[in-house]
């Protein structure tokens, strides 16, 4: 049976998915939402840390400068938290407006945003755990260590991964990141 010229082709053949442009759109969607959340999980848990500090008694101890570092990684899981959310505020203001597109476009350059502020928030919890039970200088280690850790595992592995995969001339990876369900093409993010 042919296919009638109202049905919606394959958005991208030849990758082994048998989905049209929309049901791309959407499972891209709920993957990022997923992504979102795992994401939500770890910087709710150092925000609401952060939240109680003040409340404990050895909180006066600290000096002028780890009180600002404080107050900076309070403001910074203030806002990875509004990040994480910004994608749902957007579905519901564009919701049945057929603009699942750029929402999914949106979204994905928000979470990259929201995981450069979790790494920095990451980093900066370490050091300032560190700089208050070892000191300054273990502080500034502990903050460093972690920022290049993340910096491999987030940045250094994935490009290595990439490169490999765009040199493997028999792959058969998701073409997600190389087309987009128009045909048109676009570099990867």
């Amino acid at each position: 049976m042919a296919a009638s010229d109202t049905e919606e082709q394959d958005a991208v053949p030849g990758d082994g998915r048998d989905e049209t442009p929309n049901e791309r759109y959407d499972r891209n969607w709920s993957e990022l939402l997923q992504e979102f959340r795992v994401l939500q999980t770890g910087t709710q848990i150092l925000a609401g840390f952060l939240l109680t500090l003040p409340f404990q008694q050895r909180f006066t101890e600290l000096d002028p400068f780890e009180v600002g570092v404080y107050l900076a990684l309070v403001v910074l899981s203030v806002v990875v938290t509004l990040l994480a959310l910004a994608p749902l505020a957007l579905h519901r203001l564009l919701f049945r407006r057929r603009a699942k597109r750029a929402l999914v476009d949106a979204a994905s350059r928000i979470l990259l945003v929201c995981l450069g502020a979790a790494s920095l928030l990451f980093a900066g919890v370490a050091m300032f755990v560190f700089d208050f039970v070892l000191g300054r200088t273990a502080g500034i280690v502990a903050g460093v260590a972690v920022f290049a850790v993340i910096v491999v595992i987030w940045v250094i592995v994935p490009a290595v991964m990439r490169s490999a995969l765009r040199a493997d001339p028999d792959d058969e990876r998701d073409a997600d990141d190389e087309r987009r369900p128009d045909g048109g093409q676009h570099r990867a993010r």
